[in-house]
């Protein structure tokens, strides 16, 4: 919602200065700006859209406009116009503002696409994993943790946190596995957003993207005679209009004066807020989701509502007595439930689902180390004038650091036959099993909010 205002107050900003500035002119030639940010819109919700080449084309239509209204004088084919076009970068028509704006632009979009395409994977994980169903062995454990004390005259005391703590690993053992991966992922995350905050700054580059444009067409304006002259000598001679053509000079077709950039004048948006306020709370939510699925065991056996709490270690339900619990806490993982005294755990068959977000994790993650160095993963083969690599990355060596390495873990072997809840086994346990997904959302959902 805040890039997408963000882009519109952009488009309205500029509209409206090049109204005033340059009046029938503009508004004639207005598709040329419409379509480009017709284009970055596309770009940032999702659309395959090659930023350098787009930003290329706006230069080149510009340059063919406004070659055609310096020179009233002469009637321009297409076929001399595709020729003016190719004379962008070697004359330079602009001034140095196309290749800045186009370093500012790809860069800054390339971040804050990834970031939001990087919040909703960490959403959809996060909610894919919570509607994971139980396995039998752990809803056998769970009846036993939570119903027995009832069967043995015992309806106030609550489990030992210890043994809830493993009846909880053997249960999440696959979903602690998420664990490395999700947290390289928060950490690529948080990396994105500093460049957000920082040299790819949506917000600063399009704030001022009217007064940069109108910057550039000026410099043409100056320019005119000569950028004419060498146009004329690389595609020839153009044919004179037909007398009833217009042969005003250039002042009288351009009104130069246009307003002065006010850097205090920031867009107003629905959420209220500038981005780098936004970016600051999404962060210290992201910082809080670290180790996450690791510490889910904990969370949940923490809650007063299921356990007697870390600090009653002699009065509460053990699995067999109101007494101690003496078996040791099982470490993280499907693998470190080999010997798990309180549920059956096959750690020979992980969960074929998990392992799927495990992937997704790792893909986004990729995207982001792009992201981070000013590349789009989409276009890896496209040149940049400034980096050689990546689509607009605009990365020089003191500009953008060196890119930090990710270390990736391999998902176990899958085994393609995923566990199913015997129906023998669903039954007296199903109230459990739906007692025992809801609780994991609700976890989730308060953490990744």
């Amino acid at each position: 919602e805040f890039f997408r205002e963000l882009l519109e107050n952009a488009e309205r900003s500029l509209n409206d200065m090049f109204v005033r500035t340059y009046g029938m002119l503009y508004m004639q030639n207005s598709e040329v700006f419409q379509d480009l940010f017709t284009e970055l819109k596309r770009y940032y919700t999702g659309g395959n859209v090659n930023l350098e080449e787009m930003l290329n084309d706006f230069w080149a239509r510009l340059l063919e406009r406004m070659f055609q209204l310096i020179n009233p004088q002469y009637h321009f084919s297409e076929d001399y116009l595709e020729c003016v076009s190719k004379y962008t970068d070697q004359l330079k028509p602009f001034g140095d503002v196309p290749r800045k704006l186009k370093v500012q632009v790809t860069r800054a979009f390339i971040a804050a696409r990834t970031f939001v395409q990087g919040l909703t994977v960490g959403r959809e994980v996060a909610n894919r994993v919570s509607k994971v169903s139980p396995t039998p062995g752990c809803i056998r454990a769970l009846m036993k943790m939570l119903y027995c004390p009832y069967c043995r005259g015992l309806p106030t005391v609550k489990p030992c946190n210890n043994y809830c703590l493993n009846v909880m690993k053997g249960c999440l053992a696959n979903q602690a596995d998420l664990d490395t991966e999700w947290n390289l992922f928060i950490d690529a995350m948080l990396l994105v957003a500093e460049r957000l905050e920082g040299p790819f700054n949506i917000e600063s580059v399009m704030d001022p993207i009217d007064v940069k444009i109108s910057e550039a067409i000026m410099n043409m304006q100056e320019n005119s005679m000569q950028v004419s002259a060498k146009v004329f000598q690389g595609c020839g001679q153009p044919k004179p209009a037909p007398a009833l053509r217009s042969s005003r000079s250039v002042p009288e077709n351009f009104n130069t004066r246009f307003r002065p950039y006010n850097p205090e004048e920031r867009p107003t948006t629905a959420a209220g807020t500038s981005l780098d306020r936004l970016v600051t709370d999404i962060k210290e939510k992201l910082k809080l989701s670290k180790k996450f699925w690791s510490t889910l065991p904990y969370t949940i056996c923490k809650d007063e509502r299921v356990t007697a709490g870390p600090s009653i270690e002699e009065d509460c339900w053990n699995g067999h007595a109101k007494a101690r619990y003496l078996p040791e806490i099982m470490n993280d993982g499907l693998t470190n439930q080999i010997n798990n005294p309180e549920v059956d755990v096959d750690i020979t068959r992980p969960d074929t689902f998990i392992r799927q977000q495990i992937m997704a994790l790792r893909v986004m993650t990729n995207k982001l180390k792009n992201a981070y160095n000013g590349n789009d993963v989409n276009f890896q083969d496209t040149s940049d004038e400034t980096s050689g690599s990546g689509s607009g990355s605009g990365c020089t060596d003191d500009i953008c650091p060196t890119e930090f390495d990710f270390i990736t873990t391999e998902a176990p072997p899958v085994d393609s036959n995923r566990r199913e809840v015997e129906a023998s086994a669903t039954q007296p346990g199903w109230s459990l099993q739906t007692l025992f997904i809801i609780f994991i959302s609700l976890v989730l959902q308060r953490q990744w909010r």
